[in-house]
């Protein structure tokens, strides 16, 4: 057994958490601030896994006077003694990993085979995926906002089977080859045509070109690509502890979300069983991350957005623009309905509640606790966006609270009404709030 299971931890007691794994999810529209609360978590875990998404997420921790925006690898990189795991549910950039790698070790942060594993299963991004997401993005009649990183072409190869190449692949020269160069002819007669369809000129993608560079990129990767699955396994068995961190949040979930303005993984809590081949049973633990207010980028209903000088102003504080794209993302009061929603399809066993800090000095807060549908009340929050885009609000008013509460340790340092708007938070949902982030270095959490 572990330190982290043997040994009375106070962080993991704050938490409210028992020993053994846990999966930490984001709640909202994603950008809720999970990567600080990985980063402040892993020294209590052996290893940090990564379940879904590509580069399109964008996780920002801050140490000290250090800041780091990781897109692929997972948050616990920043601890040399933890195990970081890149699941098969994990789409692979390889020249965007090798950067980031890169760009790791030049800070002087250890990132090699011994500790990052990537799965042998993971589906693998190649330059043809973000021509494809962007050629269809523009030509559509409903262009749903993605990032443009290819990560949805990724996802339909992968579930289509017939032209999708995985990590494990790329490990063996000649299966590389053979399968860069099939895949290339195929792309380039699909892409082609519909470029041409739609009036676009066209540059067939070089398969050679794509090969040699993808021989570079697996000269860095190669050594850490594996059975990740049976490795989890093993460390279970060993008594070892895992977090799972999740990219981008429930409501892009590709299920449970608000469909089509979604991602192409399933990235609720749901996703990190199938996306590291982990039982559920064996994750008591699901950490809910939401902000203190809603926010969304790209396309898609959202019923709280502000577009009025509070809005802007919360974007401002909060500094809300994407990790990713740099795209202002839209901003609007906490949305309760919708949270309670994920809450309940992540099964979240607790909650952290991030950017309390950007509320601060405003005169009042308002929580949505309610939906009208047409004028009527409804009790559920819509599956189909096009019901989605004609609620209306229902807000309950709290008073505001004063800042600077960057200083708070614990939630009862917190002045009295911050205290009670997470309350209210908690009371609604039936979870017990037990982190609130009040500044965005590492140490600047109330906890208890």
């Amino acid at each position: 057994m572990t330190a982290a299971q043997t040994t009375p931890s106070p962080v993991l007691d704050k938490l409210r958490l028992t020993p053994g794994h846990a999966t930490i999810v984001g709640l909202q529209w994603g950008d809720e601030g999970k990567g600080k609360v990985v980063d402040m978590l892993a020294a209590e875990y052996d290893l940090v896994a990564r379940y879904n998404g590509g580069a399109n997420a964008g996780h920002t921790v801050v140490v000290e006077d250090q800041t780091y925006k990781l897109h692929l690898i997972p948050s616990g990189i920043l601890y040399p003694d933890k195990m970081n795991v890149l699941g098969n549910g994990v789409v692979i950039d390889p020249a965007q990993l090798v950067k980031e790698i890169t760009g790791l070790r030049e800070r002087g942060i250890k990132a090699d085979a011994t500790n990052l594993a990537i799965s042998d299963r993971a589906h693998v991004v190649l330059p043809y995926h973000p021509y494809e997401d962007k050629l269809l993005e523009e030509t559509s009649a409903s262009p749903i906002g993605t990032t443009g990183r290819g990560i949805g072409p990724c996802y339909a190869d992968k579930a289509l089977r017939l032209n999708a190449i995985r990590m494990g692949d790329l490990t063996d020269p000649a299966k590389r080859r053979a399968a860069i160069t099939r895949v290339v002819a195929f792309k380039n007669t699909t892409l082609g045509a519909l470029a041409k369809a739609h009036g676009r000129d066209f540059t067939p993608f070089d398969a050679e070109a794509i090969i040699q560079a993808t021989e570079s990129h697996m000269a860095v990767l190669g050594p850490m690509v594996t059975d990740t699955a049976s490795m989890m396994h093993l460390a279970t068995d060993a008594g070892q502890s895992v977090l799972f961190e999740g990219a981008n949040a429930t409501l892009l979930d590709i299920d449970h979300g608000t469909y089509p303005f979604v991602t192409s993984s399933n990235c609720s809590s749901l996703g990190a069983h199938t996306g590291t081949g982990t039982p559920g049973h064996q994750v008591p633990n699901i950490i809910g991350i939401a902000k203190a207010y809603q926010t969304r980028v790209g396309e898609g209903p959202m019923p709280t957005e502000l577009t009025d000088a509070t809005g802007d102003r919360i974007r401002e504080v909060g500094r809300e623009y994407g990790t990713t794209t740099g795209r202002p993302r839209r901003c609007g009061w906490i949305d309760l309905v919708a949270l309670r929603y994920t809450t309940r399809v992540s099964g979240a066993t607790v909650l952290c509640v991030m950017l309390l800090d950007v509320l601060a000095d405003l005169p009042e807060l308002k929580c949505c606790v309610g939906y009208t549908l047409d004028g009527e009340p409804i009790d559920h929050f819509p599956a189909g966006c096009d019901a989605l885009a004609r609620v209306g609000p229902v807000y309950q008013t709290l008073p505001g609270f004063k800042g600077p509460i960057d200083g708070c340790k614990t939630l009862a340092d917190l002045p009295e009404n911050a205290r009670k708007y997470l309350d209210f938070i908690a009371d609604y949902l039936g979870v017990p709030v037990v982190l609130a982030s009040v500044g965005p270095g590492r140490t600047q959490t109330a906890m208890g």
